[in-house]
């Protein structure tokens, strides 16, 4: 008898209802170095979809968690500036293919944050195919962007891009994918790393590019992403002395405002994609990977030989 009841009452406690259990939602790391910590706060946030459904647990990331990943980008810029533009563009092009992989999943998540399923198609499919255009142009925009200059003297003048180093960037706060992935690709196709402030809104998305990031061939540090408030941290992004130049791609005309003062005073460039439509043609274009290149020339002396020839 008593062994009886024992079994009743394990099995009425052993079951609960869909109603009454409390989901457990994943929680999002940020990515810093290659790495998947939690933020040095401990502050996190719970985004909500339009019928107020809870998506994630996900990191509010701090001016501590920024120095961080402002560290391992530069840490990573040199081995990632100095490798051969071809094997830039094999990893970017690895990149579109592991996340081709993972297209269900990313399409699950935009749905979550109330995109339709055709728009969610849409959005992972531009995403692939833009990586893919940055990843064929590792290799061109040199030969598009540089040039020999006509000089007045015996000497041949060559001008060619180089990247800018560590670029911060505050990617479109409207997408989760798209505007990520259009704003960071040019960036690392010129050979500069990057520190990525993702959507707050909707960072789903943001937070599992950089598993796709992760397993790509990608050396840790070149890509940086963190979730957060933009209000928190821009100001240490214009402010940070080991940051080159700043990327804000946000309808915010007081934050941009706020970049660009703070930057004067370290000499930042800073450019402003506020009004780019990234699912149209003009969010890609080489010109996006100009912006975060510096202009190098260099002066080489014609030495003649005899009566006419030269040699370089």
């Amino acid at each position: 008898m008593a062994r009886s009841i024992s079994k009743k009452a394990a099995s009425s406690n052993s079951g609960t209802t869909p109603e009454s259990r409390l989901e457990v939602l994943k929680t999002y790391k940020i990515y810093i170095g290659g790495q998947f910590p939690r933020t040095e706060s401990g502050r996190y946030y719970v985004p909500v979809n339009a019928k107020g459904k809870k998506l994630a647990n996900v990191c509010l990331s701090s001016r501590k968690d920024f120095r961080d990943a402002v560290e391992a980008a530069r840490n990573a810029f040199g081995g990632w500036s100095g490798r051969a533009a071809f094997n830039r563009g094999q990893i970017l092009y690895r990149m579109a293919e592991m996340l081709e992989g993972r297209k269900a999943q990313f399409v699950e998540e935009l749905q979550l944050q109330d995109a339709s399923r055709s728009q969610a198609e849409k959005e992972v499919n531009l995403a692939i195919d833009r990586l893919i255009y940055y990843a064929g142009w590792c290799d061109k925009y040199q030969q598009l962007f540089g040039s020999v200059n006509p000089v007045a003297s015996s000497h041949f003048n060559f001008s060619v891009p180089e990247p800018t180093g560590v670029v911060a960037i505050i990617a479109p706060q409207e997408t989760s994918l798209l505007g990520l992935v259009s704003v960071m690709a040019p960036v690392i196709a010129g050979g500069n790393t990057c520190i990525v402030l993702g959507s707050y809104n909707k960072p789903l998305c943001s937070v599992t590019f950089s598993e796709v990031l992760n397993c790509s061939d990608l050396p840790g540090g070149v890509v940086n992403i963190l979730t957060g408030k933009v209000s928190e941290l821009a100001p240490w992004m214009a402010d940070h002395m080991d940051v080159n130049a700043l990327v804000h791609a946000e309808h915010d005309a007081a934050t941009l405002k706020l970049l660009q003062e703070k930057a004067a005073a370290n000499v930042k460039r800073v450019f402003n994609y506020s009004e780019v439509s990234w699912a149209g043609n003009e969010g890609q274009s080489p010109y996006f990977i100009l912006d975060t290149q510096e202009i190098k020339t260099t002066w080489h002396p014609i030495e003649n030989i005899g009566g006419g020839g030269s040699k370089y």
